[in-house]
């Protein structure tokens, strides 16, 4: 079996494997796993069927089909499993096809993504969000404000409302995202992503950057923004949803990474779905 590093090289081989898989999991993405490439240790396996190895944040080592389960011969499947502590992010609907005699499965919070209608986004709708609604009334009175498409001449305005977010938040860099949404932005185009700029009192105030999923969602991977604008995160969120085209339905903010500052963030939104992501063990 060949095993290489994951890189830029893998993006022809990988590219439309991810886009081929029709789930909301936020890591079938080649964008996603070359970004976050160093973090999880990928490594591509190939074999009878191309695998990702990759390191889990709390230190277990698992394998991700590039195919959904029901596509693997059983046998070869228990086999390479033995490569790795745990299958993962396995989707709960490819889970039919599994024994529950030789597999067990189990789930973390820290792991699910948290998914919102982009119709909720677009309007923060209801009672339990009109804080939403409120902060971004109060942005709009507040500032001279302007959305925008993240086009190539205006990545350098998104580099420095990265560096400014990086400023503010005091987190060292490698702990933080800050590596990989500075790579995301140098690799804009090769990447295949795209986003949204926006602007108060005439500077840089924040971008959002991500791409499509699947036919009905989008993901975004990264969200940043200025402090000092208050607001900006829901005005962000809101003209994003009202611009995105009409096939989407869905907006995935991913994973809070056990991290309550996050796990906070995203709740307070009222996601629609909380998506489990399956870790599958042989027994």
């Amino acid at each position: 079996m060949k095993i290489e590093k994951l890189s830029l090289e893998h993006k022809d081989l990988l590219y439309e494997k991810m886009r081929s898989i029709d789930t909301q999991v936020s890591e079938y993405s080649f964008a996603n796993l070359y970004l976050f490439r160093k973090a999880h240790d990928y490594k591509v396996m190939f074999g009878e069927e191309l695998f990702i190895r990759g390191r889990t944040y709390d230190g277990h080592t698992y394998l991700m089909p590039t195919v959904s389960l029901d596509r693997i011969g059983a046998d070869y499947l228990r086999n390479i499993m033995r490569q790795a502590d745990f299958l993962f992010p396995i989707p709960e609907e490819w889970l039919k096809v599994l024994d529950e005699e030789d597999f067990s499965m189990s789930s973390r919070p820290g792991d699910m993504d948290y998914v919102y209608t982009v119709a909720k986004m677009g309007a923060y709708p209801g009672r339990n969000l009109h804080k939403k609604r409120n902060l971004l009334k109060q942005f709009i009175a507040g500032y001279s404000h302007d959305a925008r498409p993240l086009t190539k001449d205006l990545l350098g305005d998104a580099m420095f409302v990265l560096n400014e977010w990086h400023r503010e938040s005091g987190m060292d860099a490698a702990e933080a995202d800050y590596y990989p949404c500075l790579e995301a932005l140098k690799l804009y185009e090769e990447l295949v992503l795209c986003g949204g700029i926006y602007y108060a009192d005439g500077g840089p105030a924040g971008f959002i950057l991500g791409e499509e999923l699947n036919e009905e969602t989008f993901v975004l991977h990264f969200a940043k923004a200025r402090k000092k604008f208050k607001g900006i995160y829901q005005y962000m969120y809101n003209q994003f949803a009202k611009i995105l085209p009409p096939k989407y339905r869905y907006l995935n903010f991913e994973q809070d990474l056990d991290r309550a500052p996050l796990r906070i963030a995203k709740s307070s939104y009222l996601p629609d779905v909380m998506l489990k992501k399956v870790r599958v063990r042989l027994k």
